[in-house]
């Protein structure tokens, strides 16, 4: 057994001494990772300037309203384009998809019109009739370049210098952009009751040739419908979507409370009512399934019906009940069999979740901290979704790396000021959430290590944490984020390439593409763990990042059945919390959509889609839930590490007694050693 102990100590590092001295999070501490800190500054300070120049070179009215090919916008007041509010494409075939048109990249010549061509015609013939037909050659220039007027150029010379379009078509205005004027007739594709079209080139061609563009078009239009129905469903039901949300909130903040006293039996009703709510989810889907047995049309599935922008159709039918009782069925049994299994851990989880709650209750500020990680965080996504609106629209510069000696080997070489904007946006989200996770750590670390609790609790714990964490460890933190930033950066390319090489890789590709996306998932997923648990070592010891995680990972591997037992399962635990809440106030937001609340069915609006707000309320209670939980699993994580370390350092002797509390001692199984013990 010694050989053993000896091998495994090797294997995952050495225990801790006992360090008479050690009282918990060091207070006198220095800078860690110094450099890193540094160029963290830096970059920030360049994401920064980079904001600056993409606002003073970007224009976001170009992502509004489209531009001609000379930059200029269409409708603009007092300019040439001022009544020229269309923007008309010479060549619609260039641009098949529609997709492409919005995000104007369509390789063509583009002109502000005041209104689509409504007639098919092509400039050989427009040329051949001028002199005769002078109405037509009028009609036909309004759609060439502006101040052109010269028939007897050649149409060679014009097609080449790109003066008019080869063709003219029937189109209609959508998105202030001229779209070929799709019909179908008897299931055929038309344009203007026409099957073909000649393309001003000598050619004669199919309209089905602009079938991409066309499927593109309906559901581009199909999606703006329920887009605004969406919209119109928020304006008049936000009010009600706030107050759901403010229900979720004080349902887990009862729930955190509660859980202080009662976690044990709290719990178990959590549990019980997320399998009581599932079960009703069951009751009903089988009632809707037998209510429409016999109804005209509830027989037919999903695959007749196709795809319908009125979600209401599905609902309607017996098959989408039926798969929402199976998938609901699943669940419920998954759930009940992992209540079974996992019974004896389950107890052994809620008791140290009693110790996080009495924990929490001393430290009652670390509740509302999530709220500065998402404050910190919505400035980060807004700065960067307003900063890549502005570069996108800045225009076609080339961005060159440039030095004062040749020597340098990036002399010259281009750079992509959207792919360093991502970059930084991870890292900086990624820090804020470092940040989060350090600053609670400490709060809940000086909880732990006092050994009179409450009387050796430092005053303002979170805030000496948080000054801690920004004023020692900015680069410990920016280091974290920035392993993890890279890693997620590779899995967005990852999934660009597979986005962009679809349809176009071989079976060896698609293969190794999956690989490596299911790769650096893993690994994110790794580094997360890591990450955490680092950044409470750093809390408590104020160590660099890479001791910090070396030493938390030993630890955590010298106590890794423990890990699965406890971590897991409390995280299992708060999840099932997260369900009850979310699955509560979902509930109750159902009944009063849907007007089955009899004392509230004059308050509720008129709704386009009842689900719009319905789900809305479901996933942010779920996210509110979420926030007040991940407090409370930070604070277990916390505890628990600090339990391992104070088994390691400690044997409950006078000479070297436990910090943990007394009930906390006997949830883990640990006799309490006498002194006499000790010293023999």
């Amino acid at each position: 057994m010694a050989r053993k102990g000896e091998a495994s100590a090797h294997l995952y590092g050495e225990p801790r001494k006992f360090d008479p001295k050690f009282r918990g999070p060091i207070h006198n501490r220095r800078c860690t990772d110094i450099i890193c800190c540094v160029i963290f500054i830096v970059v920030i300070l360049g994401y920064i300037a980079l904001g600056v120049v993409a606002w003073v070179h970007g224009d976001p009215r170009k992502v509004i309203y489209p531009t001609d090919s000379y930059g200029q916008f269409c409708g603009q007041r007092d300019t040439l384009n001022e009544n020229k509010t269309i923007l008309f494409y010479f060549n619609i075939l260039k641009c098949a998809s529609p997709v492409v048109l919005i995000n104007l990249q369509c390789p063509t010549t583009q002109l502000c019109v005041s209104k689509c061509p409504d007639r098919f015609a092509t400039y050989i013939d427009v040329q051949a009739s001028y002199r005769y037909r002078p109405d037509q050659w009028n009609y036909f220039r309004q759609f060439c370049k502006p101040g052109f007027n010269n028939p007897r150029k050649s149409v060679t010379q014009v097609l080449r210098d790109e003066d008019c379009p080869s063709m003219i078509i029937p189109s209609r205005p959508f998105l202030k952009r001229c779209f070929p004027d799709f019909s179908t007739k008897n299931g055929v594709l038309t344009v203007a009751n026409q099957t073909t079209f000649k393309d001003g080139r000598g050619k004669t061609r199919n309209v089905t040739d602009l079938r991409e563009a066309a499927n593109g078009i309906n559901n581009v239009l199909d999606a703006r419908s329920v887009g605004m129905k969406i919209f119109e469903d928020y304006a008049i039901s936000w009010y009600w979507i706030l107050i759901g949300l403010f229900i979720a909130m004080l349902l887990s903040l009862l729930f955190l409370v509660l859980l202080r006293f009662t976690a044990g039996v709290l719990f178990w009703i959590f549990i019980f009512g997320v399998i009581g709510i599932i079960g009703y989810g069951i009751w009903h889907c089988y009632w809707e399934y037998d209510h429409l047995k016999g109804i005209p049309g509830s027989d037919l599935t999903v695959y007749d019906i196709g795809f319908q922008t009125d979600f209401k159709v599905y609902l309607q039918l017996r098959q989408t009940w039926l798969a929402f009782m199976i998938i609901l069925c699943g669940v419920e049994v998954i759930i009940i069999l992992m209540l079974i299994f996992l019974r004896n851990r389950i107890r052994i989880a809620i008791a140290l979740l009693k110790e996080g709650s009495r924990a929490i209750g001393y430290i009652m500020s670390t509740l509302f901290y999530p709220i500065v990680t998402f404050l910190l965080i919505a400035i980060c996504i807004s700065y960067w979704a307003v900063t890549a609106v502005f570069l996108a629209t800045s225009g076609e510069p080339v961005y060159k790396v440039m030095a004062n000696q040749t020597l340098c080997k990036y002399a010259n070489l281009t750079c992509d000021p959207e792919l360093a904007n991502a970059f930084v946006f991870l890292w900086l989200v990624n820090f804020a959430i470092a940040l989060g996770q350090c600053t609670l750590a400490g709060a809940f670390a000086s909880y732990y290590w006092a050994y009179r609790k409450p009387a050796d609790i430092p005053l303002w714990p979170l805030f000496s944490s948080f000054g801690r964490a920004i004023r020692y460890h900015t680069g410990s933190l920016a280091f974290g984020a920035l392993i993890l930033a890279i890693v997620q950066l590779i899995r967005v390319i990852l999934e660009y390439l597979d986005h962009k090489l679809k349809g176009t890789q071989n079976s060896f590709t698609r293969f190794l593409l999956c690989c490596l996306k299911c790769c650096f998932w893993c690994l994110e997923k790794f580094l997360k763990f890591i990450n955490r648990n680092a950044y409470i070592m750093i809390a408590i010891y104020g160590k660099n990042f890479c001791t910090s995680a070396k030493e938390a990972f030993f630890l955590l591997m010298r106590n890794v059945v423990r890990v699965a037992v406890l971590d897991k399962v409390t995280d299992f635990l708060l999840f099932l919390g997260k369900i009850l809440v979310a699955g509560g106030v979902g509930v109750l937001a159902f009944f009063f959509f849907t007007q089955r609340i009899p004392v509230f069915a004059q308050e509720v609006p008129m709704l386009n889609y009842y689900w719009v707000p319905l789900l809305t309320v479901i996933i942010g209670s779920y996210l509110v839930a979420h926030g007040f939980f991940s407090v409370y699993a930070m604070c277990v994580d916390t505890l628990f590490l600090c339990f391992c370390e104070d088994l390691e350092r400690n044997d409950g002797s006078t000479a070297k007694p436990y910090f943990m509390s007394a009930s906390l001692h006997r949830i883990l199984g640990k006799k309490k050693l006498s002194p006499k013990k000790a010293a023999g």
